[in-house]
Order: C-alpha cells, then sequence, then structure tokens
C-alpha cells in the first residue's frame, strides 16, 4: 500500500501529466521497428551460411528452426504469420426464431378513476 505522503491529490478536471508527451519523441512500436531493421552479420542456423540479416530475419529463422525441430507452437506462428490465423465459423441448423412464438398479454391501462379502484 502506498504511504500517504506519496500520493498526489488533483483537482477534478486536471491532468497529471498537462503538457502531455514531449514532441517529438517516438512511441514504443516506432521504436521497436527501428530495432528489427538493424542489421548484424548472423550465421543462418538453416543453411549454415553467415549473412548480414536484420533482427527481425533472425528471429523469424529461429522460429523456423524450433518448427522444423518440432515446435508445434512455433509452426503455429509461423503458419499463421504466413496464411493468417485460422478464423472460427458457427453453423446455426435452424433459421432464427423468436424466443416467445406467441406471447398473451393483457395490457392494463391507468385509464380508471379513484372509484373505479377499490382495494378490497
Amino acid at each position: 500500500m502506498a504511504k500517504e505522503d506519496n500520493l498526489k491529490y488533483w483537482e477534478k478536471g486536471v491532468s497529471g501529466n498537462p503538457k502531455g508527451r514531449p514532441k517529438g519523441s517516438l512511441n514504443r512500436s516506432t521504436i521497436v521497428k527501428r530495432w528489427m531493421e538493424a542489421g548484424r552479420d548472423y550465421k543462418n542456423p538453416i543453411n549454415g551460411l553467415t549473412e548480414h540479416l536484420s533482427q527481425e530475419d533472425i528471429l523469424t529463422l529461429a522460429m523456423i528452426n524450433k518448427g522444423i525441430k518440432g515446435d508445434v507452437s512455433a509452426y503455429k506462428a509461423l503458419m499463421d504469420s504466413l496464411y493468417g490465423a485460422v478464423k472460427q465459423t458457427m453453423e446455426l441448423s435452424q433459421a432464427e426464431q423468436p424466443i416467445f412464438n406467441k406471447l398473451d398479454i393483457d395490457v392494463i391501462t391507468d385509464d380508471s378513476t379513484e372509484e373505479d379502484s377499490e382495494i378490497t
């Protein structure tokens, strides 16, 4: 539990970060994309040759290598990336039916006067 002197109380309608994120700062996906594109010399685990590969290539080759060795989850991830994830479908055996076929409702209106509605 936090100590009370560490808690900051904000007035209603006042932001805790009034200036917001600084202009020009990068979001996480931009930073990850930049590092995934960074290249280095790496021994390809599939063909054994040393090549200049991006981090994305290295990770993809690692997944392929795991799939080749029998890792079913790696194989599924690769197939989903390659062909798209399998869509789940639901087949209905009969046409849509209303929940209540016949609903017998007596509508009561408030047209009665006090004299008509005596409580017994």
